[in-house]
């Protein structure tokens, strides 16, 4: 009988813990083959690549006693590798993760806070956002709380007869969402969508 299983009723397969998978033992192709497959997966940035692949050597240096500065120094050549033949590229990065988020309802504040936990310093940030004023107007903020209105049916998204009853509530979304007062009002309180972009 495993911990889990209540009194009286026998184990069964599925109250077995799956078995935690064995360690690999970090090799410099097998951090290579690791940055690959996750950058088929993800977009990254060079500090977050990083992080993931210095997990790996953290976990082999426990598990197998392992070098984990050897293996920092195996991590640091692939990168600096990566970055010479773009498959690295952190402006690129900040971009591209900019306007996904922008287009996801995301503020500026949030939007650089977001690119900082990714290890993208503040100029890459304010380079990308500017970027993107360029290509969506001066903005932002404001377009992209109707984007997140849009998407989460709040203010003037709302049915007609149930916004009066919301609108504190989407106010307060839309703020801890990283907008100030001025736009959420703006969201919440217009006639139509375009009527928030023409005020």
């Amino acid at each position: 009988m495993t911990r889990d299983t209540p009194p009286g009723r026998p184990a069964s397969p599925r109250d077995a813990k799956p078995a935690a998978k064995p360690v690999k033992r970090v090799t410099p192709q097998y951090l290579e083959n690791a940055a690959l497959h996750y950058l088929e997966r993800f977009a990254s940035s060079t500090a977050n690549l990083r992080a993931v692949l210095m997990r790996k050597v953290r976990r082999s240096a426990q598990a197998h006693g392992t070098d984990p500065e050897e293996g920092a120094g195996w991590v640091e050549d692939l990168l600096a590798r990566y970055v010479r033949s773009g498959l690295l590229n952190d402006e690129t990065y900040a971009r591209m993760r900019t306007e996904s988020l922008h287009r996801r309802g995301a503020s500026t504040r949030a939007i650089a806070q977001k690119l900082a936990v990714k290890g993208i310093g503040r100029d890459e940030a304010d380079k990308a956002l500017e970027t993107l004023r360029e290509d969506v107007g001066p903005d932002l903020d404001l377009t992209a709380a109707l984007a997140l209105a849009r998407r989460r049916r709040l203010g003037v998204y709302r049915l007609p007869e149930a916004r009066a009853a919301h609108r504190e509530k989407d106010m307060a979304a839309l703020g801890r969402a990283g907008f100030g007062y001025e736009i959420a009002r703006r969201v919440v309180d217009a006639e139509s969508p375009e009527d928030v972009l023409e005020e």
